[in-house]
C-alpha cells in the first residue's frame, strides 16, 4: 500500500530527466579492507620474552607522550632475537597503511594507529635498520619525501596540444608552495571537479615530477598518496573497490591528513596496548 501511495524507491522508480537522460551517481565502494586484532599467545607462553614485553611497555609510554608538537620516538629492535621480535610483530600486527620510500625503506602501520614498523635495506637487500617509530607519520620517510626536489614550477613558453587548464593550476600551485609549513593548512585542488583533458593530467604529472614516496591506505576502497618532485606537492587519489578512480586531488601541504594518525587515534592505541600488556602482568 505504501508503494502505491508514495511510489517506488530506488533506480527506475523516478521519472527520467526532461532531456531523456538519467541521473548518474558516483559508484560508492562496496568492500572494506580492515585490519584484524592480533591473536596473542597465552601468558604461560611468553616466558623468557621479557625484552619484547619491555619494548611494548616503552611503546606505550611513547604513545602517552606523543603530540603534534613533539618529535617521533624511535625504538631500535635490531638487537632482539627472533622470539622476542616475533612477539612484538604479533602484538603490533599489520594495519591499513603501507609506505614505500625508494627502493630501500618501507614502513608498515600496525593495527595500533601511530605505531609504525620501519625497515631499511642496503643495496644488497640485507636489513640495515629495523625499528619501531611512534608518531603521526614516520619521520624517516618524511625526511626523504622531498629531498632534492624543485621549489617551483617553471611554466613553458608554449604548451603541448590538448593542454588547456594546466596553466592556471601552475600559477595556483606556485602561489601556495612557498606557504607550506607545519602550521599552515593544506591547499587542495580537486581535479575531479575541474574541467580538464587527459593531456592536462599528463602534462601536470610530467611537470610536477615523481617523488620517492608511495602511501597505500586500505579502507573503503583504496587511497594512494604519492610525493611529486616539487616541494610540498602530493598527489592523492581515491579508488573504489573495483579500482575505479573516484577522487583525484593535488594537495599542497607538509603532510596530507589522510595519511596522518590523528591524536585521538594515538591515545586510543595507548589504551589498547596497555590492555594487551595487562594480560601478561
Amino acid at each position: 500500500m505504501a508503494a502505491s501511495l508514495f511510489g517506488g524507491i530506488g533506480p527506475g522508480s523516478q521519472p527520467s530527466e526532461g532531456d531523456g537522460s538519467d541521473l548518474q551517481y558516483m559508484e560508492m565502494p562496496k568492500g572494506m579492507a580492515t585490519s584484524a586484532s592480533p591473536v596473542l599467545p597465552e601468558k604461560e607462553n611468553v616466558a623468557g620474552l621479557e625484552a619484547a614485553l619491555a619494548m611494548l611497555s616503552a611503546l606505550a609510554e611513547s604513545l602517552g607522550r606523543s603530540s603534534p608538537d613533539c618529535e617521533n620516538a624511535v625504538h631500535d629492535v635490531s638487537g632482539l632475537d627472533h622470539a622476542n621480535l616475533a612477539l612484538i610483530d604479533q602484538a603490533l600486527g599489520e594495519g591499513e597503511v603501507l609506505i614505500i620510500c625508494g627502493d630501500d625503506l618501507k614502513a608498515q602501520e600496525s593495527v595500533l594507529a601511530g605505531i609504525w614498523r620501519v625497515r631499511q635495506t642496503g643495496t644488497d637487500g640485507r636489513l640495515v635498520r629495523d625499528f619501531v617509530e611512534v608518531g603521526a607519520f614516520p619521520s624517516a620517510v618524511l625526511e626523504r619525501a622531498f629531498a632534492g626536489c624543485r621549489n617551483t614550477l617553471a611554466a613553458p613558453a608554449t604548451y603541448p596540444t590538448g593542454v588547456f587548464n594546466a596553466p592556471p593550476l601552475i600559477s595556483e600551485l606556485n602561489g601556495r608552495i612557498p606557504l607550506v609549513g607545519p602550521d599552515v593548512g593544506p591547499h587542495a585542488i580537486n581535479l575531479s571537479l575541474l574541467p580538464h583533458t587527459e593531456e592536462d593530467l599528463t602534462f601536470l604529472d610530467g611537470l610536477l615530477g615523481r617523488g620517492p614516496v608511495v602511501v597505500l591506505s586500505r579502507g573503503y576502497g583504496n587511497c594512494r598518496v604519492t610525493t611529486t618532485g616539487t616541494r610540498g606537492v602530493w598527489w592523492v587519489r581515491f579508488f573504489n573497490s573495483t579500482d575505479d578512480l573516484i577522487l583525484n586531488t593535488i594537495e599542497v601541504t607538509a603532510l596530507p591528513g589522510v595519511v596522518r594518525a590523528a591524536p585521538e587515534d594515538i591515545a586510543d592505541s595507548r589504551q589498547r596496548l596497555l590492555e594487551i600488556l595487562e594480560v601478561y602482568r
